[in-house]
């Protein structure tokens, strides 16, 4: 099993930058991939950015050029950091970890609130 725990949700003005941390434990050879998502009010969840363990990532096109996804394999850490944050940035952003048995175990999600 996997576990994942996120970090660095908050409130931030429009503008202004956050960095979010998903430290992985456990059975972490079991992992081919980590990504970030989020999910707002009343919204699906929706893919952010994911990496693989090689280190290939891939953005939702509502992000590039502002979100960055990298990973620490010494600390099991995948980084998320958001800047140029916007007001529909605002959700719960969720951890997710793509494992080779075709499951995904979640995190339990931290909130970005982007204030006007």
């Amino acid at each position: 099993q996997v576990q994942l725990v996120e970090s660095g949700g908050g409130l931030v003005q429009t503008g202004g930058s956050l960095r979010l941390s998903c430290a992985a434990s456990g059975s972490i050879f079991s992992i081919n991939a980590m990504g970030w998502y989020r999910q707002a009010p009343g919204e699906q969840r929706d893919m952010v950015a994911t990496i693989t363990s090689d280190g290939s990532a891939n953005y939702a096109d509502s992000v590039k050029g502002r979100f960055t996804i990298s990973g620490d394999n010494a600390k099991n850490t995948v980084y998320l950091q958001m800047n140029s944050l916007k007001p529909e940035d605002t959700a719960v952003y969720y951890c997710a970890a793509d494992l080779k048995t075709k499951d995904i175990t979640w995190g339990q999600g931290t909130q970005v609130t982007v204030s006007s």
